[in-house]
């Protein structure tokens, strides 16, 4: 079965359809993680985008549902080089094509994605278009992608957040690392999990389209995290007594948030120890004074160097944005502690009198490195301060 996808300057690419028989709009974005598929697949970060994988072959390994980041995939559309024939991994419980099918997303393969790749690099991040469905010309898709409304603007938040407050995983049963198994005891290898420490710091974690392996870092440091709504005030998130706030990553336009970010200005004034990641931390930015601006590719992949200027570290990081805070816009109370070493763009803030820091990149990782485990770390230790 043919599929097209389509860029708003006119570019046309043609290839082979897997996954469902649709159609979709979104703003085409490249991702330069060489596995981790699924957990791309299911970031709520990527609602509204057509995704690119530069790693050329995918699927391999298939798809299982315990490494999920969500609830479901979020992607309008996935664009890849070359789809595995074979699924070769222990743990697989379905296909890439029969997941993407599952959940109606439209993918194509046999798409030269260096060259797509060096366009957006060039261009930009652009509008496209990607269809699975019979009969679709070229003009017609070209079309389609110029008339979407595009990113900027746009509070995608609304469509990922949790619609009711919850306590993350009350039982213990999702949170705990998985522990390789020794000998030949008659176990389910999928089951076997290392101990989790007492959940004996409470906090409130703002869901503006959280990734669960940030819930499972959180409540592997100890923390018993009660999940809230986007859209919540802050007074409702303080009934719930918390020593400290997390704000998650997320969809869309920062600057579109404007209850999101009316709602972090008043905790900032409560004292209370934050930490915030990705779309957390440019709503943080926007309530200590900030502006954020749109990027002109984004970052997104697992090696992208980020330097701690108060230490001279480096770590290599996971990352997933479009947009980022603009550091001349920052109060002088507010400093850049982290940079990103590929553009100079902020990756880290810290305020100089309160106990707040937030990053721009993903510290719970999956996919990606670990270089950035210790952050969650931290932030317990800055509420045991405070």
């Amino acid at each position: 079965m043919k599929a097209i996808l389509a860029l708003e300057d006119g570019t046309v690419f043609h290839g082979k359809a897997f996954g469902a028989k649709a159609s979709a709009c979104g703003e085409v974005c490249f991702n330069t993680s060489m596995t981790g598929y699924q957990e791309i697949l299911t970031d709520p970060s990527y609602k509204g985008q057509i995704v690119t994988m530069t790693y050329p072959l995918i699927g391999n390994y298939g798809i299982n549902r315990q490494d999920v980041e969500s609830w479901r995939p979020h992607v309008a559309g996935f664009v890849i080089r070359e789809l595995s024939p074979v699924v070769s991994n222990w743990r697989a419980d379905a296909s890439l094509p029969e997941y993407l099918e599952e959940y109606g997303i439209p993918g194509i393969q046999g798409v030269d994605t260096r060259a797509l790749t060096k366009k957006l690099r060039v261009v930009g991040a652009m509008k496209g278009f990607i269809s699975t469905e019979p009969g679709m010309t070229d003009a017609e898709a070209v079309e389609r992608a110029r008339a979407w409304h595009g990113m900027v603007g746009m509070d995608y938040v609304k469509d990922v957040t949790h619609a009711e407050p919850f306590l993350w995983d009350e039982k213990d049963e999702m949170s705990a690392s998985f522990r390789l198994v020794q000998g030949t005891a008659p176990v389910n290898p999928r089951e076997v999990r290392a101990p989790l420490p007492p959940a004996d710091i409470p906090i409130v974690a703002y869901d503006f389209g959280m990734k669960y392996n940030i819930l499972r870092r959180l409540r592997q440091h100890g923390f018993r995290v009660q999940v809230v709504p986007a859209h919540t005030p802050a007074a409702e998130a303080l009934k719930y007594k918390p020593a400290g706030i997390f704000l998650s990553n997320g969809p869309g336009d920062p600057a579109a948030l404007h209850y999101a970010v009316a709602a972090v200005r008043e905790l900032v004034a409560t004292g209370l120890p934050i930490f915030g990641i990705c779309l957390g931390h440019q709503i943080l930015g926007q309530a200590l004074g900030g502006r954020t601006f749109k990027l002109k590719f984004g970052h997104r992949g697992g090696n992208q160097p980020v330097k701690d200027l108060e230490s001279g570290r480096v770590e290599i990081t996971s990352q997933n944005h479009g947009f980022a805070v603009d550091p001349a816009s920052l109060p002088a109370e507010v400093m850049v502690n982290r940079i990103n070493l590929n553009d100079q763009t902020v990756e880290g803030l810290r305020h100089k009198h309160k106990p707040i820091f937030c990053v721009q990149y993903h510290p719970e990782a999956s996919p990606g490195p670990h270089d950035s485990t210790p952050l969650f770390a931290e932030f317990r230790q800055m509420i045991e301060r405070h």
